[in-house]
């Protein structure tokens, strides 16, 4: 593996500093238009040639080739869960061996990493580099187009933040979210409280039901999420929505669970329900990642590797049965949350394990 003295850990931290410092919160088309420059502009000056703005629904998406035949897809998002103004109260700041500031973590350290690990090949002929604009909102706009590149290049290394401890991510649970309506009938709650059919008494009815399709000892969990229903205190209500997050290890209980949700039967006469949803992400197998966890093992001795809950767009590509593995990003933690932090002294090893990876792949 190229020595750490190969990258510049000084010019890492420049380099993300300039790509946290400009904004990125999912949806937000204009703020994602200036991000994707910016992440371009970081991969054009470091590597050279074209970063190619791919415009969609969901915001600029980042693709960046080196030439050659397709051989090894470096793949991140740039999009951010924070809103706009997130910056002002907590800026970039390098202080006690940390780098903190919005996205960090997720993931812009990760593709920093990356970015600076290749740039210090000799030839990083064969290697694609995409980043998209909504993978915190679930990769609508961009997954044909992953898709379509991870078959493209038959390998993909995912530069999502490392697992707790600095591990690899070696699988993942598919994922997806459930939007469950409740339609009832409104009514006056003291002249005439049974003329009504309240959905809200109906929604907790569905919510121990869809609870109970959990089976954590296959790795299943069902968490209703999010409720409302109702208008005013004194009226019946007439309509209730739950939110359901699902995590699942395995294609059965992916289709188990979908199942389940469409076969949902009303509790009280009358009322109605109307379920959307799936899980999205299918599940991404351990065995999708096996043979690059051990290049990687030899090329970083003691490094270890997890299944975790979280998906990520890797679901997609493993799903395909291309090869990949997750989790090469930033050392650190604090995903989606105000102490987000990035490990600098791990970023130079994580940049040389890209250099490592890619001339393993290529070289197999």
């Amino acid at each position: 593996m190229h020595k750490a003295a190969r990258v510049s850990v000084d010019a890492m931290i420049e380099d993300l500093r300039t790509l946290v410092e400009v904004e990125s919160p999912s949806r937000d088309l204009n703020a994602l238009t200036a991000s994707a420059k910016a992440v371009a502009g970081v991969i054009e000056s470091r590597l050279g040639g074209r970063a190619v703005l791919v415009e969609s629904d969901g915001g600029p998406h980042v693709h960046w080739s080196a030439g050659g035949d397709p051989t090894v897809l470096i793949l991140g998002h740039h999009d951010t869960v924070f809103p706009l103004g997130t910056l002002a109260r907590r800026p970039f700041t390098v202080e006690n061996g940390r780098a903190m500031g919005p996205g960090v973590f997720d993931m812009l350290g990760g593709l920093v990493q990356a970015v600076h690990g290749l740039a210090s090949l000799d030839d990083p002929s064969g290697v694609e580099i995409l980043v998209t604009a909504d993978e915190e909102v679930g990769s609508g706009s961009s997954r044909a187009l992953i898709e379509e590149r991870a078959l493209a290049c038959g390998a993909v290394l995912v530069f999502e933040g490392a697992a707790d401890g600095g591990g690899l991510k070696t699988g993942r649970k598919g994922c997806g979210t459930f939007r469950v309506s409740l339609t009832g009938r409104a009514s006056h709650a003291g002249l005439e409280p049974t003329a009504g059919i309240n959905a809200l008494i109906e929604a907790a009815h569905q919510v121990l039901d869809i609870a109970a399709l959990g089976r954590p000892e296959s790795g299943t969990t069902v968490t209703p999420t999010v409720a409302s229903a109702g208008t005013l205190d004194n009226v019946v209500p007439a309509e209730a929505t739950v939110i359901v997050d699902v995590r699942v290890e395995s294609a059965d209980e992916k289709e188990r669970i979908e199942s389940a949700f469409a076969a949902l039967a009303p509790h009280l006469d009358g009322a109605e329900i109307t379920v959307q949803g799936a899980v999205s992400r299918p599940p991404m197998p351990e065995s999708a990642s096996a043979g690059l966890f051990s290049l990687a093992q030899r090329l970083l001795p003691g490094i270890e590797g997890t299944a975790v809950g979280g998906g990520s767009d890797g679901n997609f590509t493993a799903a395909l049965g291309v090869p990949t593995l997750d989790g090469l990003g930033a050392v650190g933690g604090g995903a989606h949350a105000d102490h987000e932090y990035l490990v600098i002294d791990a970023m130079a090893e994580r940049a040389n394990l890209v250099a490592g990876l890619v001339n393993g792949i290529r070289n197999a």
